[in-house]
């Protein structure tokens, strides 16, 4: 039985401004400048080439996240399904029409621009998730036929991004779908077996990893194996983390970032630039706005009265989550290089407009959180545990 949205007193422009989360568009704006010192740093002092372009598309970036937070929920609702199969064709059409670079095929050339369809895909896959579970009946989320539609809405791009080859990627569309599967109610169960079942496959798995993704994983283990080759970039982010101390060498005075020891310094590994610049202080407090931010959004989550709401605040949320912890997990060897940015940081122009478009959809539920989910939505929170949240 459908769970579409009822009927509910419709916002004016004014209430609607008046409901954005500021202290979430501000931290937003906090991070995109730090971003930009860094970027600003990393040349040695100078706005071009990263610094400047960073910034003008922040201020697009923030122009859509706008856009979006104050358009009526229910269209995106609408737009979920067809926004996940516009992407989806684009994934497609990589291997056919794509842009190479670095060795993979993952970008698309439009009018001389370069976007990532990727990228997109991690936002389109949290909103078909979402919409799939506002109109299926909440009792129904852990039957095993009703689990087969969203997972083959995951396997679908995650299938399509391996073949680019994108590890790092598709690992984060498949966390993050099965993240919004979990959080939709779907018994935890499931999720035992699936990880049961990929711990038994791993022998299988890596028979079938490329070659540079299993001496990705092998530096991971022992970087010092090949210090001057594979090994490289993880023993020098480390070097670069070090020397920071507590309070850092002081912008454009990083000797690994500015002596080019450190690899993408503008864009992977540009949280290691921060932290031998700015040393613990600036590393710590950078943490803690993406803490405030996941808190925040944590919170948008709770307070929304209807599932797609819900279920789109959480997914967006967690997403940024594993974008936080692997890109810093990654730069400090904690876990293999996989090529994930550091939000609103890194260089980059598909990660940006997507990121921004994320937060965009968690000021949207927050302005639009007591709208009627009608159909007893409302007494289901669309999270485990069948806990009720109510304003």
């Amino acid at each position: 039985m459908g769970r579409g949205f009822g009927k509910t007193d419709t916002l004016t422009l004014r209430d609607k401004l008046l409901r954005v989360n500021w202290v979430l568009a501000l931290l937003t704006v906090a991070i995109a400048a730090i971003g930009s010192v860094m970027l600003y740093s990393v040349a040695g002092g100078r706005l071009e080439p990263w610094a400047a372009t960073h910034m003008s598309r922040f201020g697009v970036g923030f122009c859509l996240l706008l856009a979006i937070a104050l358009i009526d929920v229910r269209f995106w609702l609408k737009l979920a399904f067809p926004a996940y199969v516009i992407v989806l064709v684009l994934l497609a059409l990589v291997p056919f029409v794509g842009v190479k670079a670095m060795g993979a095929q993952r970008w698309l050339e439009f009018g001389g621009f370069q976007v990532q369809p990727s990228e997109f895909m991690k936002v389109a896959l949290v909103m078909a998730l979402a919409a799939f579970y506002q109109w299926t009946d909440p009792a129904k989320v852990s039957r095993p036929l009703y689990l087969l539609a969203p997972l083959a809405l995951v396997a679908m791009p995650v299938a399509l991004v391996l073949k680019q080859p994108d590890l790092g990627t598709a690992a984060l569309l498949g966390a993050g779908g099965m993240a919004v599967i979990f959080l939709a109610g779907a018994h935890w169960l499931y999720f035992g077996l699936g990880i049961a079942g990929t711990a038994g496959a791993i022998p299988f798995l890596w028979q079938h990893l490329r070659d540079y993704q299993k001496q990705r994983i092998m530096t991971f283990l022992e970087p010092e194996r090949d210090p001057m080759g594979a090994g490289y970039h993880i023993i020098q982010s480390k070097i670069a983390v070090g020397s920071g101390g507590v309070s850092g060498k002081g912008l454009t005075e990083g000797t690994q970032s500015q002596l080019n020891f450190l690899p993408e310094k503008h864009t992977d590994f540009i949280f290691t630039t921060l932290a031998e610049e700015l040393g613990f202080i600036g590393a710590a407090g950078l943490l803690a706005l993406y803490l405030a931010v996941i808190a925040l959004g944590i919170y948008v989550a709770i307070r929304c009265r209807h599932r797609f709401g819900r279920l789109l605040a959480g997914g967006v949320t967690f997403m940024l989550f594993l974008y936080v912890f692997i890109n810093v997990a990654m730069v400090t060897g904690l876990v293999p290089v996989v090529g994930v940015p550091l939000p609103l940081v890194s260089y980059g122009g598909t990660a940006m407009m997507t990121l921004m478009a994320g937060i965009g959809f968690l000021l949207n539920v927050s302005v639009h959180r007591s709208m009627d989910a009608g159909d007893g939505a409302r007494t289901s929170s669309g999270f485990p545990g069948g806990m009720t949240f109510r304003r």
